[in-house]
Parts: structure tokens; C-alpha cells; sequence
């Protein structure tokens, strides 16, 4: 969710509910200024579950990588 630091502050109390079931990223003047995050959810935990998804005996050059990705586009 993306709401800005006005709204944020008028509202702190609902945002603080909030933020327990998703990420809030604040804006200023059109730019990310900050994200209030669950400290509930292990984020680190489910980036190290990824480790390993990606073949280790094939070559991923970044050339390949950059070809791959646009070729799905």
C-alpha cells in the first residue's frame, strides 16, 4: 500500500493496523521517504529459502541473465 506522509499522519493509528498484515510505503512529494513493515514476518528467512533455486552448473553470465529476462518481456 502507498500513501503519503499526510495521510500517514492523520491517520497513524489505522496505518499502525495495517502494517501488521502488509507493507506501507510512505511518499513525499512523490518519493518513497519510507516503508512500515511487520517485525513479525521474517523477511530474511524467506530470502534464504530462495538460495538454491538458480542451477549452480550452468554459466548465468550476466549477458545470459540480461537475454533471459528480455526475452520474456
Amino acid at each position: 500500500m502507498v500513501i503519503t506522509a499526510t495521510e500517514f499522519k492523520t491517520n497513524l493509528g489505522k496505518y499502525l493496523e495495517l502494517a501488521a498484515a502488509q507493507d506501507i510505503f510512505i511518499t513525499k512529494n512523490g518519493k518513497n521517504i519510507a516503508r512500515l513493515t511487520s517485525p513479525s514476518v521474517n523477511k530474511l528467512a524467506i530470502l534464504d529459502s530462495l538460495i538454491g533455486i538458480a542451477p549452480q552448473n550452468e554459466d548465468l553470465s550476466e549477458k545470459v541473465i540480461r537475454e533471459e529476462r528480455l526475452a520474456r518481456q
